[in-house]
This record gives C-alpha cells, sequence and structure tokens, in this order.
C-alpha cells in the first residue's frame, strides 16, 4: 500500500528524539451494513475509512497520534508530534522487508465486494421471512443484521518489521421477538467468520433465523428458574461465553501487570482443574476471531493459557512484552488506526477432553442444563461474575426435563475452573465483538459440554452482582 523508503523516513522522525520502539499501523476498511426490522430493509450502510497511527514507546511512556493525511507529509508530521515524548538514544532503523512470515494462511473463496447489494440484501430478506414463518401468530418481531468488513492494513516498526496483509469478515445475525399474552421472550443467533460470502454456504442464513426464532418461541412456554445451588452442565453449545469472561480476560498481561486480575502473579501455579486446559489460538480456520498477523505485525499462533489446571502463560502484546522482556505471543490488537494495540483475545476455548456429552448428562442426578448463554457482568479484579442463561433445562435422574427461564449464573471464575468435574469431547463456538478499553474486536469463544459441581442458580432478584470494580458488561 505505501512506499517502504516512506515508511523508513516516518519511523525515522517517530525516534529522532530517541525511545525504545515506534511503530506505524496503516489502515484502508471497507464496510457494508445492512439492517432489516418489522419485515422492512430499514437501513443499507457502505463506506471506506482510511488513516494511519504512528507510536512511539519510550521507557513506561506512550505517545500515540493519527491521522487520515496519508500522503507523505501528513504521515511526517504525526511522528514528529509523537516523537516528542521519546528521550534516550536515538535508534536507526532499518527495515527487514522479508522478516515476518505467517504461520498460517487464510483464502476467501467469495469476497463481499465481488458480492452485489442485492445479494446481500437477499439473504437479510431470507433470514426474515424464514425465522416469521417459525410461528407467525406468536414471532412479533425480527431485527436481522448484516456485515462484511474488507481491511488492508500495512505495519512497520523500528525493529525491521514489514507486514501486509488483509482481513475478510463477515456476519449474519438473527434477534426474533415471540409473544404470549402478557409474556414476551426474545431469542437470539449469530453466523460470523474470517471469510467472505462462502459463510452462508455452511450457515444458511435460514438456517440461523430458524434458530433464533425457535428460541424466543419455546422460551414462551418455560418456567420460572429455580434458585438456589445445584450442579450445572454447559453444553458445548452455549459457547465459552463464560471462559471469555470469568477468564480470558484475566488472562491478559496488561490486567495482570496492573493488578486488575485475579490470575496475575500466579504463573506456574494450579488455577483450575486438571480437567481444562484453556487456549486461545487466532490461527483456527473459518473462525470469527482469527487473523494472520496481529495489529503490531507478529504472527498470530497457539498460546496455551492454562494447561491441565495449570496457568502457564498469558496474552502479550508488544508493550506488556517488552517490560517482561521477553517477545510478543501475537495478541496486540485495536478497533482501527485510531486506537493503539493493547493484549486482546482472538479464539479462546476450553480444549475438548474425552467423554460423550450425553454420557455427562446421564451422569447428572439432578441440576440445570445451560443450552445457550445469554449477556451479564464480570468483574476482572476478583474473577466474580452474573451470567443471564438464554436457554437453560432442568435435569432429572439423568434427563432432560422442563425448559426454565429468567435463570442467572452467579460464581466466581477461577473457583468455578476448581470444580469442573467433567469435559466432553465436543467443542461449540459462538461469535462476538469484544469491548475492552473503549475498543471493539471481533472475537470467537468456546467450550465442551462441561460438567460443574455447584454454582448459584436462579433468577435476577436471587443473585447478588460482583463488587464495584474493573467491572465488564457483556
Amino acid at each position: 500500500m505505501f512506499e517502504q523508503p516512506t515508511l523508513k523516513e516516518v519511523l525515522d522522525v517517530a525516534t529522532a528524539n530517541g525511545g525504545d520502539f515506534a511503530d506505524i499501523f496503516i489502515e484502508e476498511k471497507r464496510t457494508t451494513g445492512i439492517i432489516c426490522e418489522a419485515g422492512k430493509i430499514e437501513r443499507v450502510q457502505s463506506g471506506v475509512d482510511t488513516g494511519a497511527g504512528i507510536r512511539v514507546i519510550s521507557g513506561d511512556t506512550t505517545a500515540y497520534a493519527y491521522t487520515n493525511d496519508l500522503t507523505r507529509k501528513g504521515l511526517v508530521e504525526a511522528a514528529r508530534i509523537v516523537s516528542h515524548a521519546a528521550h534516550g538514544t536515538r535508534k536507526e532503523v532499518s527495515l527487514n522487508f522479508t522478516g515476518a512470515k505467517p504461520l498460517v494462511d487464510f483464502t476467501y473463496k467469495e469476497r463481499p465486494d465481488d458480492v452485489s447489494t442485492e445479494q446481500k440484501v437477499a439473504v437479510v430478506a431470507a433470514a426474515d421471512r424464514t425465522a416469521r414463518a417459525v410461528d407467525p401468530a406468536q414471532i412479533k418481531q425480527v431485527i436481522v443484521g448484516y456485515a462484511d468488513v474488507v481491511q488492508k492494513v500495512t505495519v512497520a516498526n523500528s525493529e525491521g518489521v514489514f507486514v501486509e496483509d488483509e482481513r475478510i469478515r463477515t456476519r449474519l445475525s438473527v434477534q426474533a421477538v415471540a409473544g404470549a399474552g402478557a409474556v414476551i421472550q426474545t431469542g437470539f443467533e449469530a453466523a460470523g467468520s474470517l471469510c467472505g460470502f462462502e459463510l452462508f454456504d455452511r450457515c444458511p442464513p435460514e438456517q440461523v433465523a430458524a434458530e433464533a426464532a425457535r428460541r424466543s418461541v419455546l422460551m414462551l412456554q418455560a418456567k420460572p428458574a429455580p434458585a438456589g445451588k445445584m450442579p450445572v452442565v454447559m453444553a458445548g453449545e452455549a459457547g465459552g461465553t463464560m471462559v471469555h469472561e470469568a477468564c480470558g480476560h484475566g488472562l491478559e498481561a496488561d490486567l495482570a501487570q496492573k493488578g486488575l486480575s485475579v490470575y496475575g502473579g500466579k504463573k506456574g501455579q494450579q488455577v483450575a482443574s486438571r480437567e481444562v486446559t484453556v487456549v486461545d489460538d487466532a490461527t483456527l480456520h473459518d473462525r470469527y476471531g482469527s487473523y494472520r498477523f496481529d495489529d503490531e505485525g507478529v504472527p498470530a499462533r497457539r498460546v496455551e493459557l492454562i494447561k491441565n489446571g495449570e496457568l502457564t502463560d498469558y496474552l502479550y502484546d508488544r508493550l506488556t512484552a517488552m517490560k517482561e522482556r521477553r517477545a510478543s505471543n501475537g495478541h496486540g490488537r485495536r478497533e482501527s488506526y485510531q486506537h493503539k494495540p493493547i493484549p486482546r483475545m482472538g479464539n479462546t476455548f476450553i480444549a475438548p477432553g474425552k467423554l460423550d456429552p450425553e454420557r455427562i448428562i446421564k451422569d447428572t442426578k439432578e441440576g440445570l442444563l445451560v443450552k445457550k448463554m445469554g449477556g451479564g457482568q464480570v468483574n476482572t479484579t476478583t474473577g466474580d461474575f452474573v451470567f443471564d442463561v438464554a436457554e437453560g433445562y432442568l435435569i432429572k435422574d439423568g434427563e432432560i426435563g422442563t425448559m426454565v427461564r429468567g435463570a442467572t449464573l452467579t460464581g466466581n471464575g477461577p473457583e468455578v475452573l476448581r470444580v469442573v468435574e467433567q469435559v466432553g469431547s465436543d467443542l461449540g463456538f459462538t461469535i462476538g465483538t469484544c469491548g475492552k478499553d473503549g475498543q471493539g474486536a471481533p472475537v470467537s469463544d468456546a467450550q465442551p459440554t462441561l460438567a460443574i459441581k455447584q454454582l448459584i442458580v436462579g433468577g435476577t432478584s436471587h443473585t447478588t452482582k460482583p463488587p464495584s470494580g474493573q467491572i465488564r458488561r457483556i
């Protein structure tokens, strides 16, 4: 996208007054968004955003500036601004144009920028029709959202890294609202991946819509959830919301280094059941949180965070890695050129075990089966959480029984991981946009079917919220 001598000049200016590290991140992002509500296409949006962010790290100080002016003059001016925050010996910049190679490659079979707006609208309309047809009498509202992003980036830094990359992501979400008398219930389902329009070959819009509508209609007949401590089986299809929020964020190096994580300073210690291994792997094919390189030009890789219950690593960007005199493990991510990179998850999951998921349910005398997680909140400092259950069933004598609504799960992330008794052989993924420090990043999370010895289950009136502090709402 940019001439390498220009990038070298910009980095030379950024480090003119010294500094330990400097980089430039240049982005061109093309987006399309379509919303269908009340049976009508309400909005079709498309646009292009381009810009560059320039950073200088000097000791404990980080200076960051961004600009939409991608001329040589504009980039040099932004570099001059951040250079004033640097001090120390000036470093010579020498770009190694062959230094960065990805550990994995991805292909895009049907680029969304080659697909007409009419085809995209047809996908949205098909999802809307399907959801409404599940139960025309009880489905009261359907909202369908389609989005695609084509992002081209260039990254260069004072250590000689030069990377050019392209990321394409496509997503479809469906929310269905069902009503019967005074009872209103909502169902939600989404599909998305690091891929093009071929997403709908394996995730037809009709399938996504039918699942959202099915859930909303079923919930109308659900009984109020009982309250109290009980065993909980988390189905693989429930997705990894709990591991992402109650565990994953606490394993991001910046929170651990600042003392804002319950996992801080515990590397090498047993923090979970020996049945539990937690991994973040941004190299997985066809996952929403995947990438070849992070936003600092570091190749993506598989990182084992917890192995057989022992904390083995954190997620690092370059800044947090520099503080510990180690290399980044490829998790420096940013929402756009307007944001500096921070440690972020990609695809985070509890690794599958060897047990048959159905056997785990059969082995449960009584408890709650969670088939779909909802939103909630977590205190990253303590690990305390409250999560909603979007779809849940009571288990009685090893059989799936009554569907319940209004259920919540209250507990502590590390404590829950310690009382995981059985781990299934399946693995179910969900997707989302993870928020942290005012930035959103596409992620996936997953888990196998898990048998948890005990959690507090109940409606919102029976639960306690986490104490104030580093609280994240999902």
